[in-house]
């Protein structure tokens, strides 16, 4: 063998060690990563007093992060649009879980002022505080019963009423729950009117969600207009593909194509970000 085939084999190997060591090292990295993200979603789950195993949320995520691609790339034939699919069921996880938190917290915002009427009602007909508490626990309905019921057993263990509130409020991390846990505290500490307080604060804490309802109201029209707009351009490639493939095959087949995809997306992105926040407001 002269030298140059020598020189095309030893290439060949170290082409071969480096796929070998990419492939090792990049297992290991997603094994771990998959891990990570398998434990943190369980935790947080049951957070929100939602029970499961961590193997069946990373058996989820492997089935996403490989069904997606293989889907994207029988009906599209797009290696751009593959790619963008593992990467959305690579952080899809994380998003679903903080959308599930969010619609929790929303849910006990909305069930506490009647959870601090009922409070109210069990301390004017002469119940001590924990029988009252225990009234939202065991008759209200979940997120809020679970959350006081959490409470109470914390009590029963032996944690002071003071440490128990703040841990409430680091698990339900909303304004109105800060109010209420607040005049809890106060009015243990200097004697006042409990019942007084917690239905003024219920009273409070209705108004300003009628107000954010109004406030939804008002602002649906332009939000629907923001999806409206991001959709649109999505919609004419769907029927420009439809009415002149040839003329769009360019787009989803060349380099250039998906340059302008990537663009469109990002622009379109960026554009519905900042119509959100024009329609967004804080009461």
């Amino acid at each position: 063998m002269d030298d140059s085939a020598y020189i095309v084999l030893a290439i060949f190997a170290a082409m071969l060690a480096l796929a070998w060591l990419a492939l090792y090292f990049g297992s290991r990295w997603f094994g771990a990563r998959q891990n990570e993200t398998a434990a943190q979603s369980k935790a947080d789950l049951e957070g929100m007093f939602i029970f499961t195993d961590a193997n069946r949320i990373m058996a989820i995520n492997l089935a996403a992060l490989i069904l997606l691609p293989v889907v994207a790339w029988v009906l599209t034939g797009n290696v751009v649009l593959v790619l963008m699919c593992v990467v959305l069921a690579f952080v899809a996880p994380r998003f679903v879980v903080r959308y599930i938190a969010r619609r929790r917290l929303l849910q006990f915002e909305q069930q506490l002022p009647d959870a601090l009427m009922m409070i109210t009602g069990a301390l004017r007909a002469g119940a001590s505080l924990p029988i009252a508490l225990d009234s939202v626990a065991s008759e209200g309905k979940p997120p809020i019963s679970q959350e006081f019921a959490l409470l109470l057993r914390e009590m029963r263990l032996g944690v002071d009423f003071a440490v128990a509130l703040e841990s409430m409020e680091k698990r339900v991390p909303l304004p109105d729950l800060a109010l209420v846990t607040s005049g809890m505290a106060l009015s243990r500490e200097v004697g006042a009117n409990l019942a007084e307080t917690m239905e003024s604060i219920a009273k409070t804490i209705r108004a300003k969600l009628q107000m954010e309802g109004k406030i939804r109201s008002l602002t649906a029209q332009g939000k629907m207009q923001g999806m409206v707009m991001a959709c649109l351009p999505l919609l004419l490639i769907f029927v420009l593909n439809l009415m002149e493939p040839e003329a769009m095959a360019p787009l989803f087949h060349a380099w250039y194509g998906w340059v302008t995809l990537a663009v469109m997306v990002v622009t379109i992105a960026i554009g519905y970000h900042f119509i959100r926040k024009i329609t967004t407001i804080d009461v």
